[in-house]
């Protein structure tokens, strides 16, 4: 069973990298800012600084949980946290449920922190308990825990769960956990009544995670051979509709956006929308195999002042100030918000 769960994750990390797209789908194309010609603002005033709950990030864009639990994914997540220590970006793990069945792929896992002592977010599965919640915790020395959810995502997968009572597990771990916690999809984006049953146990911080990145509908479909279930592709609401579900809720929580994300204008207009933080997995991982460890970590760089390009551009100081900042929104997403009585 063990070696079966080692080949699934890299499977994942495979087909990933084989249905990455570069063109995004998420929805940031139908949103623009407007810009000023007379910003009055130094770039070197600009602060990159935000926060999930307490935890103090210094850039607003992280690694998001991808891979572990192989021998193949282990020199993954050495690469990708060579690149969080050298770029000072926090990093999540790929899903360390494998770790609490086989010891044996633990350090697949532990290698992040072995690398590097800056924010790292473990992951485990809504369905377990606040007991595995503290072991993945203590695996990696978390400053942060993400809890993903993947109902669609274990449907499709011709192994998945088949029962979905996750709420009561997600209010133990959030009420006795001291680090925050981060309630997170995998691609199939959130709709404001989850978000509102996430709020009333306690949850305060959300990843809403769109469609229009790594697609786990097309992967699962894919590993199933007869993929009679391809007709969910497009299941899920893009990163961009996701962020409008969330965005009445964003001064009471900390919204995390991911989905997609492939430059620092999607990162800015994340922001806008009322993200504190953005996740990017497909993008980082696909450079990280093709370019190297060398040349993400210039990338990642680029993208703190591309960042910091765009915010000057809206004469923006703060990740707050760009919080502030209202975007255009084209028809069809004005039509979304009536269509769903959201206010932005």
């Amino acid at each position: 069973m063990t070696s079966q769960h080692s080949q699934r994750k890299n499977e994942h990390v495979s087909l990933a990298e084989k249905f990455f797209d570069n063109h995004s789908k998420s929805g940031f194309d139908n949103v623009r800012f407007i810009h000023q010609s007379l910003p009055e603002i130094d770039l070197n005033e600009i602060d990159l600084s935000t926060n999930i709950q307490d935890l103090k990030l210094d850039f607003p864009f992280y690694i998001e949980a991808m891979t572990g639990g192989s021998d193949y994914t282990k020199k993954l997540n050495d690469k990708l946290s060579k690149v969080a220590k050298a770029t000072g970006i926090a990093m999540a793990t790929g899903s360390q449920s494998i770790a609490l069945k086989d010891n044996s792929t633990v350090g697949s896992f532990a290698i992040t922190r072995q690398n590097y002592n800056g924010p790292i977010f473990a992951n485990i599965g809504a369905s377990h308990s606040l007991y595995d919640a503290k072991k993945v915790i203590k695996m990696v020395n978390a400053d942060a825990l993400e809890i993903h959810v993947n109902v669609a995502q274990e449907l499709i997968m011709p192994e998945g769960d088949r029962k979905f009572y996750w709420l009561d597990n997600i209010q133990n771990i959030v009420n006795n956990i001291n680090i925050p916690v981060i309630v997170k999809e995998v691609g199939f984006g959130m709709a404001k009544e989850t978000i509102q049953k996430l709020k009333n146990i306690g949850v305060k911080n959300i990843n809403i995670s769109g469609r229009g990145g790594t697609n786990f509908a097309t992967i699962e479909n894919f590993r199933r051979h007869n993929k009679e279930l391809n007709y969910l592709s497009n299941w899920g609401q893009t990163t961009v509709e996701s962020l409008l579900e969330a965005y009445s809720f964003s001064n009471d929580l900390s919204i995390i956006a991911s989905g997609g994300i492939r430059n620092p204008l999607d990162i800015a207009k994340s922001i806008a929308l009322g993200s504190n933080a953005v996740g990017m997995s497909g993008f980082i991982l696909n450079s990280v195999i093709k370019n190297g460890v060398e040349e993400t970590i210039n990338l990642i760089n680029e993208f703190k002042n591309g960042l910091k390009i765009i915010m000057a551009l809206l004469s923006c100081r703060t990740i707050y100030e760009l919080q502030q900042q209202k975007l255009v929104l084209d028809s069809n997403l004005v039509a979304y918000l009536q269509q769903r009585s959201l206010s932005y």
